[in-house]
């Protein structure tokens, strides 16, 4: 058995140990308590032992064809659950090889600042990417609410939104202040082993009126913003507190502008911005379509001329909002064309002169390619439901052709755990690692077989410009997942439901 010593900060120290217990009730009287990790498990009189169930896939198949996509949406939802970082909830599906990690963080800075998602197949909360994650899961949920609701994955995708939603109210410790990361990247990096089992230090950093993060500001405001919609009718005083601080992080990203790896320097190697200027307008748009308010329409239009937003996009990701700011403007400011103009330039070029693989998928980026397909299908399924009707048609094969590719088209599934042939071995740490006591380092690394658990439902990183993708845990480029990978895709998903039915 595994005993967990558990406190209120930092990861228990886990050892091995065989208990006698003699007298019971004596024990219950002392007030100690035997906390037990999974797969142990106290049942019946509390005398006995067994080993929790085995995970299994709780997402059953509907017979949707020629893809099952319900399934697989929610199986994406099981896929977020498993990079929760922070007190796990009771309705934790991902179980046994997920639970409890990271309750200090916060502790150096004087906050709480557990919760949230780890990124990819690390263990860093970066913030940025997080803030996106969210901005893109709510706006599928809004727009794209009836396949939500067909597939009965509303309330899952709600609780998505929440558990980052919930971490931003927290990091956001006064007007002016805002905790953006946990953890060090490269100490992190450094670490192959389960969330659980963490001892390095994580360090929180933040941006403030003297460091300040333009993006980070202002697309954890579109983040909050967003998720205000899908909480109105839902939760209305928790819609209200998250339009209330979205508001107070826009207007400081607006005031105090710096790009913010200037400021938290430790996201410079691995998520850089390019710039703010169409976190600008995007957190504008979000908060005008929140509000109703003018001035947010305004502001987005001064962005829009400021960093001349309205050429060169190539890619809707964490770093480049242009292209979803562009479908959103159109519906917000239907009469200022240059929206719908810029829209439907975007995907004219990724349609027509953006490269492929021989197999179909539209090639914008060599790391997370897949990725890059959904993000850019999300834009034309949205633009097919709610842009140029001429369009439709066009925009509706093209994107369903991509996300076919990443379920099985090629020959094989993109998708852990669903389809014909899936990957078996994503870069992803609490995945590869065994059950404890068994334990993980260079083991869940380097041995040869499939990761121990299957991370039902993430979308890995993807093919090369010539289609070649091998299922290597040690190919992060490739073979890694991350929370923004799955964003768009989760959407486009639902998309692709409201179609079928």
């Amino acid at each position: 058995m595994v005993c967990h010593h558990h406190h209120r900060y930092g990861v228990g120290r886990r050892l091995h140990c065989k208990l006698l217990v003699t007298d019971l009730d004596s024990l219950r009287r002392s007030g100690r308590h035997i906390y037990l990790r999974p797969p142990c498990r106290l049942r019946g009189d509390g005398l006995s032992w067994t080993t929790a169930t085995p995970y299994t896939n709780p997402c059953e198949p509907t017979g949707m064809a020629p893809y099952d996509y319900s399934q697989a949406l929610c199986m994406s939802f099981l896929f977020y659950e498993a990079e929760r970082s922070g007190a796990l909830p009771a309705d934790q599906r991902v179980t046994p090889w997920r639970w409890d990690s990271a309750l200090g963080d916060g502790a150096d800075v004087g906050h709480d600042l557990t919760g949230g998602y780890y990124d990819a197949g690390d263990h860093v909360k970066f913030g940025f990417p997080m803030a996106v994650t969210t901005t893109v899961l709510s706006w599928g949920l809004i727009d794209f609410s009836q396949g939500y609701e067909q597939a009965g994955q509303t309330e899952y995708g709600r609780a998505a939104v929440k558990w980052a939603t919930d971490y931003f109210l927290k990091a956001h410790t006064a007007e002016y202040e805002l905790y953006g990361q946990v953890g060090n990247g490269s100490l992190d990096h450094e670490f192959w082993g389960r969330p659980e089992d963490m001892l390095m230090e994580r360090p929180a950093f933040k941006i403030d009126r003297e460091n300040p993060g333009s993006e980070l500001a202002c697309e954890t405001a579109a983040a909050l913003a967003a998720a205000s919609i899908v909480f109105q009718g839902v939760d209305n005083t928790y819609s209200a507190e998250l339009l209330d601080v979205a508001r107070e992080l826009y207007a400081f990203g607006d005031e105090y502008r710096l790009e913010y790896q200037e400021s938290i320097s430790d996201a410079m190697d691995f998520y850089t911005s390019s710039g703010y200027g169409d976190e600008l307008l995007w957190g504008a748009l979000w908060l005008y379509r929140a509000t109703g308010e003018a001035s947010y329409l305004t502001k987005a239009q001064e962005a829009w001329g400021e960093f001349d937003l309205g050429h060169y996009a190539y890619s809707f990701d964490w770093d480049k909002k242009k292209a979803g700011a562009y479908a959103l403007g159109s519906m917000l400011d239907p009469n200022n064309t240059q929206y719908e103009d810029a829209l439907k330039e975007f995907l004219r070029f990724v349609q027509e002169d953006a490269p492929y693989t021989p197999e179909g998928l539209v090639f914008l980026d060599i790391w997370g390619s897949n990725r890059h397909s959904a993000n850019v299908a999300f834009l034309a399924l949205w633009a097919a439901k709610y842009g140029d009707q001429a369009d439709a048609a066009t925009n509706t094969a093209w994107a369903t052709k991509q996300l076919n590719l990443l379920l099985g088209d090629t020959g094989h599934s993109f998708v852990v755990g669903f389809g014909v042939d899936p990957p078996q071995r994503p870069h992803h740490r609490s995945s590869s690692c065994p059950i404890p006591p068994d334990t993980c380092n260079d083991w869940g690394f380097d041995q040869e077989g499939p990761n121990p658990h299957v991370l039902y439902g993430a979308l890995v990183g993807g093919p090369d410009e010539n289609g070649v993708w091998e299922d290597d845990r040690g190919d992060y480029v490739h073979n890694e997942v991350a929370c923004d990978y799955n964003a768009a895709y989760t959407g486009v998903l639902a998309a692709v439901i409201e179609i079928n039915n």
